[in-house]
């Protein structure tokens, strides 16, 4: 039973110690960005350079810590019965769910608050001006040559991705 619990609580954590990452690039929009306009340019990207992007991971480190309290109060709860015996005492079940939720939501704390991802920096001519915009993707994605800005808000940079990454085999 204490292994069917470590390897829940690792799975967890494997599960959502991580950003998903195809939320964050240019080319994905908020639902409040659908059916309204967009200013949007040309511009010429001149060089594209690898960056790494902290991301607030927050929301996974409470679901982390939501599931490692459930999983460690039920596990805890059928070792703390097993270890009562036949008696139909539920002071083991008790106690053992207790501490099997305090171990199961340090567990889960244990998620990172912010964890780093992958991203570009990438330079573009505007008009005569030279100008950057890092942005979460991959390298693949972008080449030198014309690309498409979008902008929803002020001051945001969406530079839309004019290149294809090789498919995975």
């Amino acid at each position: 039973m204490k292994k069917i619990i470590s390897l829940s609580i690792v799975t967890m954590l494997a599960l959502t110690g991580c950003v998903d990452t195809n939320t964050l690039g240019s080319d994905v929009y908020d639902v409040n960005d659908l059916n309204t306009q967009q200013d949007a340019k040309t511009v010429q990207i001149l060089s594209i350079m690898p960056a790494k992007v902290a991301v607030d991971n927050t929301e996974a480190k409470r679901t982390a810590q939501g599931i490692g309290t459930l999983l460690g109060a039920v596990g805890g709860a059928i070792l703390g019965n097993k270890m009562g015996g036949r008696r139909h005492e539920t002071g083991g079940t008790v106690a053992g769910g207790t501490v099997g939720a305090a171990g199961g939501y340090a567990a889960g704390s244990m998620v990172k608050d912010k964890v780093v991802v992958e991203g570009v920096t990438i330079a573009y001519k505007q008009g005569t001006k030279l100008k950057t915009s890092t942005q979460a993707g991959r390298m693949c994605q972008f080449k030198e040559g014309t690309a498409l800005l979008i902008s929803t808000r002020t001051k945001e940079t969406r530079i839309q991705p004019n290149a294809v990454c090789p498919k995975e085999k």
